[in-house]
């Protein structure tokens, strides 16, 4: 792991996702770019002080000298955006495969390079769009994909949270302070968060790619550097609207993640905080709804379904289901054994080059008079 030591929110979510289902173990790890931090961040996780690394390239530079079965099989980055291009390609380029954060780097240009990496090595990366975990989130995708609503014709996605309505950032607040801060970001703060969540989950539900947007792109709370709010219609590769609403500043919202998808037959709805269940309507019938854990839900969601209907599954582990898939992967990988379908559906490279491409046109969209611009990878 790099990234996620001491009171570090994610790296805590990572390794309790990554231990899920008994496949991975944490190895070895440079938890801070502070060498003491690391260090007892890695003692108070189990580790022997030999394997707490002072850097990242220490760590991988020091791994990678060691044989296979005493080195690490694939790298965990779980640092702010900044510093997610330059371990991802070091690890790459020394043979490690690489679990990345969203969004996948600062910028589409590093996000351009780190795909032809990937791409040079044949090693896989996992971009970890959580919401693309949950079993209903495949559920609706089975439906979508057998084409039970038939053509798509319109797509809603909103993404409210309200965590960010005053200036934390200037209160001791880090996880606002970096998310605000352009030069640990990007060029976007709510549509680079959240908004990324919000336009890989239309796309991955619905199978289509956006292809013009037109954006509204808001700051509210006064002098916060980057973008707390906005929105943003979408037209999709094959002829379906859509509309796109992301925002931080939406007053007692938690984490308030929906999304509505609409055929000639009928249409879905999810709710991220009531994860477990999916709403099908249909133009000439009652009503559906589908709850994890049953019997008649696709393979696609039984496979990413770990305990019986009843049982609330959620954002742990959705972020689950990312790393076993991923874990199952790599293990069919070192036994030379091709993986299935299912254990290749997560995140890739080219989800995170989408999404880069996303946050830059979507900012170049709300500053540009124009209607409608083309979306530009």
């Amino acid at each position: 792991m790099i990234g996620g030591g001491k009171n570090a929110f994610i790296g805590a979510v990572h390794r309790i996702a990554a231990n899920m289902d008994g496949l991975i173990e944490l190895h070895c790890g440079a938890f801070s770019s502070n060498p003491d931090v690391s260090l007892e961040s890695g003692k108070e996780l189990g580790l022997s002080e030999d394997k707490c690394y002072e850097s990242y390239t220490q760590m991988i530079e020091t791994e990678a000298k060691l044989a296979p079965e005493d080195r690490m099989d694939f790298v965990s980055i779980v640092t702010p955006n900044h510093a997610h291009f330059a371990p991802a390609i070091l690890a790459l380029e020394n043979g490690f495969h690489v679990v990345l954060d969203k969004p996948m780097t600062l910028s589409l240009h590093e996000a351009k390079l780190l795909a032809q990496k990937v791409k040079e090595t044949g090693l896989y990366l996992c971009l970890t769009h959580t919401y693309a975990g949950y079993p209903m989130v495949k559920q609706a995708r089975s439906l979508v994909a057998e084409n039970h609503l038939g053509k798509i014709r319109k797509i809603m996605v909103e993404y409210p949270q309200g965590w960010l309505s005053s200036d934390f950032e200037n209160n001791g607040n880090k996880q606002a302070a970096w998310r605000t801060d352009p030069t640990k970001s990007g060029i976007s703060g709510c549509m680079g968060d959240i908004g990324t969540h919000a336009a890989h989950l239309a796309e991955y539900i619905s199978g289509l790619k956006i292809t013009q947007i037109c954006a509204d792109i808001n700051t509210v709370v006064p002098n916060r550097r980057l973008d707390d709010d906005g929105n943003v219609l979408l037209k999709f590769d094959n002829g379906a609207n859509g509309i796109l609403v992301a925002s931080q500043i939406a007053a007692g919202e938690e984490n308030s993640l929906k999304i509505k998808v609409y055929g000639e037959k009928g249409g879905l709805e999810w709710h991220q905080m009531e994860p477990n269940t999916l709403t099908v309507k249909w133009l000439d019938s009652p009503a559906q709804l589908y709850r994890t854990g049953n019997g008649y839900l696709s393979p696609e969601a039984a496979f990413n379904t770990r305990i019986p209907s009843g049982h609330p599954e959620g954002y742990l582990e959705a972020f689950g289901n990312l790393y076993k898939n991923f874990a199952l992967t790599l293990q069919s990988k070192l036994e030379n054994k091709e993986p299935t379908a299912f254990m290749l559906d997560f995140p890739s490279v080219e989800e995170g080059v989408r999404g880069m491409a996303f946050i830059e046109n979507v900012i170049a969209s709300g500053k540009s008079t124009q209607k409608w611009t083309e979306f530009k990878i």
